[in-house]
């Protein structure tokens, strides 16, 4: 991280994006690189792009989601709000839980870190239960522990009906 405070806590996050409005391949990667560019994040591994049906209401088009890596100075608070206002930014709209948007940033893991703050959870809730979750995180990080197991356990034993790994290059982020 150029330019960070050389005794300032470096934390790894891990990151889950999403979306099925517009177009949310360009929202995802304009904010890695809004992340990256920033003096106290180094996005240091982003996941394959993958196709995934909706969970929870399902009468919505499908989503694209990814995982990110990202090594920050932030904490997990400051952190979540520079997210949220970058979804902000793509015009994210929470009509409806679990609904359709344009982008959706989650901390699925912060650290090592145990987190139950107002609007805060890390690890993310029910993420060892969703595919479009697991199967990316596991790219990236399959040795990172959650609830007991690793990420790679909980992939190989969740469901990917309907998810397809989208032809894309290893820096699909970078170069929209």
């Amino acid at each position: 991280m150029p330019g960070r405070n050389r005794d300032a806590k470096v934390a790894t996050a891990w990151l889950g994006l999403g979306g099925n409005v517009g177009d949310p391949e360009a929202a995802m990667a304009a904010a890695l690189r809004a992340l990256d560019a920033r003096e106290d994040c180094t996005v240091s591994a982003v996941s394959g792009l993958f196709s995934t049906p909706p969970w929870g209401v399902t009468d919505q088009p499908d989503f694209l989601n990814a995982c990110a890596a990202v090594e920050t100075t932030l904490s997990a608070r400051a952190l979540l709000d520079a997210c949220l206002r970058m979804e902000t930014d793509h015009h994210r709209v929470r009509a409806r839980r679990w609904g359709p948007r344009t982008i959706d940033i989650d901390i699925l893991a912060y650290d090592g870190m145990e987190i139950d703050e107002d609007g805060l959870h890390v690890p993310h809730p029910r993420m060892t239960q969703r595919a479009f979750v697991l199967v990316p995180l596991a790219e990236i990080a399959p040795g990172l522990v959650v609830e007991g197991k690793t990420v790679g356990e909980h992939a190989a034993a969740c469901d990917r009906a309907g998810m397809e790994r989208l032809d894309r290059p290893g820096d699909w982020w970078r170069g929209r």
